[in-house]
């Protein structure tokens, strides 16, 4: 049965957004995408073409917002019901990148990186839940954390206490919207090459791997499609550590 799904963080052909959106609408979902280029512009690997990432997935219905607004998540919520009509699943995949440890991080890059990877996430849930309709089935929501609660991540401190917020409000999300038949599930899916990293890093983090190389964003894709149907309910308030055998 197809369904509507909003994607957050679909800006780059290399990030997982994007290997979700397109994974979703070769099953033949109605996808709404969502974008931001202008933190991209500002990190090391810098912005993709936007209208290049939504010729390569077809043209879905694209909303561009900054999720540091307070106002954002509702709006973009709005916008993707106006857009495909009551949306079924809500992929919450957008993030704000941040290095800095201890002795560098700022009072507003810590405001910044809350307000975008934690506050964001929690008001589009709330969105999503406020016109989710039962009739047309369980719904989902698939969180994005990282593998900050499986070890320490030094020189992302503010990155690390935002994502670690996501990954921790999942069991009381998913408590508050079993009665309302929405399934929130988080995702871990440890180092993928979104090709942020140099080749040195790359090298470092392959041999940490049984296999020997990164997993790929289609890879990440697999498990989150399968949690934007029915199976999230079952799954409801945990974390999945899809990290392919990551060793720290």
């Amino acid at each position: 049965m197809a369904r509507t799904v909003l994607v957050t963080g679909v800006s780059r052909r290399a990030g997982i957004g994007f290997a979700v959106a397109r994974r979703l609408l070769a099953d033949g979902h109605r996808v709404v995408v969502h974008s931001w280029s202008a933190h991209d512009a500002e990190q090391p690997w810098g912005a993709d073409d936007v209208d290049a990432v939504l010729a390569e997935l077809g043209r879905p219905p694209h909303v561009a917002a900054d999720l540091a607004d307070p106002a954002a998540p509702a709006e973009l919520i709005s916008a993707a019901r106006s857009l495909v009509g009551p949306v079924d699943a809500l992929v919450a995949n957008h993030a704000r990148s941040s290095s800095g440890g201890l002795q560098q991080v700022t009072a507003a890059e810590l405001d910044r990186s809350w307000a975008v990877n934690a506050r964001a996430t929690v008001l589009l849930v709330q969105g999503f839940a406020a016109q989710h309709r039962r009739d047309r089935g369980r719904g989902a929501v698939v969180l994005m954390t990282s593998g900050q609660h499986r070890g320490a991540m030094p020189g992302e401190l503010a990155y690390v206490l935002s994502k670690g917020a996501v990954q921790q409000v999942t069991a009381t999300l998913g408590a508050e919207l079993a009665v309302r038949d929405i399934g929130v599930v988080c995702v871990n899916p440890g180092p993928v090459d979104t090709g942020y990293a140099d080749d040195a890093t790359r090298a470092a983090v392959a041999a940490r791997f049984p296999s020997g190389h990164w997993p790929r964003p289609g890879d990440t894709a697999e498990i989150v499609a399968w949690l934007t149907g029915p199976a999230a309910m079952a799954l409801t308030g945990t974390t999945i550590d899809a990290e392919h055998g990551f060793h720290r």
